[in-house]
Order: structure tokens, then C-alpha cells, then sequence
């Protein structure tokens, strides 16, 4: 294993961050790579944990010759957020200069390594994916930065552009194993959908502002437009947000067994030596993102839940209340659609205008930017 320390703009005179990624595996290998990240989020804590686990288990697979592919963790992915505080909260979503969320507006370089690669495209889809890989990532390292934050940006689109599996270890603040990901990813993804027992896949094809794991998907399925039948393109990267339960699902126990999963996927898949495992039964299904129905507390006050992360739930039905200390009334919060409550907050004090859960149905029925700030 090779340790790499990647040295960010710095913000001031005398202040130094870095992002340190740690590398498994032969970079090239026949059996591809996969990149996987915890904590862009920084505030978001089981994926850090799960990346200990990670680490011990490719420890081992790597010291016994296993990793046959290459694989790129990197156990903390936001060095900027780790470090904001406030009034003794970690604040970790938000970049606190710009107000920027962290896993939002990552630089589009699809036009221009397209224009790179095009001489080099043929009929062979193999080659042509080699081909667009060496240009996006000349592209993204050659991208200029004037930030910090742009250059964390940078840096992990710069280690993880080029991979076949993206993973970027996120959770939520009550909630179920969840994914999300894109359309066309979606083959790909229902393994691990199962090996990870995840409840509900979220489907969305740009869902907007540019979020990492769309950020390393969207390249294949843009190309292959753009391109059309004059070049062959795969979709050559599945990219998938795992929502590893709530904020506080922080223990050994379910971190450990959620690494083992990854590791087993990993091996499914081919970049892990050793017989392959069996393919677990689907906990869930896949729906789509548009279908993720918000719901919102039209007033504030107290907040109490009626039903538990995990209820099938009908439309019009009761899913919490909101009662003014003041003078007592009550506010019923409905759900919108049949569906599955997959998550919720962990406040219970709402204001006006705060969304406080989430219903998967399975149509879709919200346009325009489909995910939360």
C-alpha cells in the first residue's frame, strides 16, 4: 500500500491542508480500479469508520497478494470541513467562505476531453475508453484553481476520473441504507445494491448542480451522446452515493459488516482475488429520485414522529406532528405518496419551511433540481 499526501491551496500564509489517499493494487491492472472516498460531507461520520475497517481488511488482502486490481481510499475526504466549527458544532456540509455545499458544482470537462480524444476514437469501445480516460484526466489536473475548495475539488476528481467504481461514503440523519446514483449506472449498481442490503436505489439522470458521483458518471453517457454511432462508448463508470443510515449509526459492528460487503462486491466484480461470492438476495428495489417525495413543516415547533424510518406508508397518511408551545396547535405532517419513509432528521424543533423526512414513491412526479441544499 502506497500512501499519497496531496498538498491543497493554501487559504493564508502559514496554513497548510492536505488530502491523503491511499493506494492498493497495481495502477493499469486488467481488473480495473475502483475509488472509493468517506466523509465529503465532513460532518457525516460512519464512512469514516467504515474506511478503518476498509483499510484493516485491504491491509490484509494486499500484504496476501489478493488486490488484483487497483483500488484508491481515501478515508477523509474533506480536510476543509473537518476543521469548521461553530459554537462547539462541527459544521461539515457547507464550505463556511463560500457557502458552497462540499458534494455540489464540480467542474464539467466532458467538451474539452472529448475534443482531446477525438483523433484516437475508432470502432474499439475498449480503446476509446483508455483514450477519453488519459484526456479527462490530463483535463482535470490541468484544470487552474483560485480556491481552496476548487482545489480539493480538483484533487479528488483528479484520483477518481479514471475509475471504473466510484463509491462516495455519505450518510443521512435517520435513515435506511439507501443509494443513489444514475440511470444508466443502474446494471451495474444492483450488485452492490445487494451486498450492501440497501432498502431503496434513487434514480436520476442530472440531477442537478453537479454532485460528485454524477461528476464521474455522466462523462460515459454525455460522450456517448455526443459521439452517437460514430464511436462506441460504454457506460465505463458506475458511480453510486451509499447513504450508510444516519449520523448516528457510528459503531463497529455495522461498520465492519458494511466493509466486508464492499470487500465482497470488490471480489464480485473481479478486483479482489479468491472465489467469487454469491449473489445475496435484493433487500430493496431500485426508484426514482423524482419519485423522493420531501416533506416539509409548513410551521414551526416541536416535532415528534408517528411512524419509524422504515414504514411503508399511504398517501394522507399521518407521518408526525408539529405542536406550537404557545398556544398548542398542531400540525400534521402527511405523506404525499405510497411510499417508504427512508429517512428523517434528527432535530426536533422545525421551522417554518424545514423539511423534516423523505417518502420514496415510485413514480416520478418533482422536475427541475432534484436534490436538497
Amino acid at each position: 500500500m502506497q500512501v499519497t499526501r496531496h498538498p491543497l491551496l493554501s487559504p493564508a500564509p502559514g496554513t497548510q491542508r492536505e488530502l491523503v489517499s491511499l493506494h492498493y493494487g497495481q495502477p493499469g491492472s486488467a481488473a480495473g480500479k475502483a475509488y472509493l472516498q468517506a466523509s465529503l460531507h465532513a460532518d457525516e461520520l460512519p464512512g469514516m469508520l467504515v474506511a478503518y475497517h476498509l483499510r484493516q481488511q485491504l491491509d490484509a488482502l494486499d500484504a496476501a497478494g489478493q488486490v488484483t486490481g487497483e483500488i484508491v481510499l481515501v478515508p477523509m475526504a474533506n480536510p476543509i470541513g473537518l476543521s469548521q466549527h461553530l459554537l462547539h458544532l462541527h459544521l461539515g456540509r457547507f464550505e463556511q467562505t463560500t457557502g458552497e455545499n462540499f458534494n455540489r458544482h464540480y467542474p464539467d470537462q466532458i467538451a474539452a476531453a472529448a475534443d482531446a480524444a477525438a483523433p484516437e476514437l475508432g470502432a474499439d469501445a475498449a480503446a476509446n475508453v483508455a483514450s477519453l480516460r488519459r484526456a479527462l484526466k490530463a483535463a482535470v489536473t490541468a484544470a487552474p484553481v483560485e480556491t481552496e475548495l476548487q482545489s480539493l475539488r480538483r484533487t479528488l476528481m483528479g484520483l477518481s476520473c479514471d475509475a471504473d467504481i466510484v463509491l462516495d461514503l455519505h450518510c443521512d440523519a435517520q435513515a435506511l441504507m439507501h443509494l443513489y446514483t444514475e440511470t444508466p449506472c443502474w446494471p451495474d449498481c444492483e450488485p452492490l445494491a445487494r451486498f450492501l442490503g440497501a432498502r431503496v436505489t434513487l434514480l436520476a439522470q442530472d440531477s442537478g448542480d453537479n454532485p460528485f458521483d454524477e461528476a464521474c458518471s455522466q462523462v460515459w453517457w454525455k460522450w456517448a451522446k455526443h459521439f452517437g454511432d460514430k464511436h462506441p462508448i460504454p457506460q465505463a463508470c458506475m458511480s453510486v452515493t451509499v447513504e450508510l443510515r444516519g449520523a448516528t449509526d457510528v459503531t463497529h459492528e455495522l461498520a465492519a459488516a458494511d466493509a466486508k460487503n464492499i470487500i465482497d462486491f470488490l471480489r464480485w466484480r473481479g478486483l479482489i482475488a479468491g472465489d467469487k461470492p454469491a449473489l445475496p438476495a435484493p433487500q430493496g428495489e431500485a426508484r426514482p429520485l423524482a419519485g423522493s417525495m420531501p416533506i416539509y413543516a409548513p410551521k414551526p415547533g416541536v416535532l415528534t414522529f408517528l411512524k419509524e424510518v422504515g414504514a411503508e406508508v399511504k398517501a394522507g397518511e399521518v407521518l408526525a406532528h408539529v405542536i406550537d408551545p404557545i398556544t398548542a396547535e398542531v400540525t400534521e405532517l402527511k405523506s404525499p405518496v405510497d411510499g417508504l419513509l427512508f429517512a428523517r432528521d434528527f432535530l426536533r424543533f422545525a421551522f417554518a419551511g424545514m423539511r423534516v423526512a423523505k417518502v420514496s414513491g415510485r413514480e416520478a412526479k418533482r422536475t427541475g433540481k432534484l436534490l436538497g441544499a
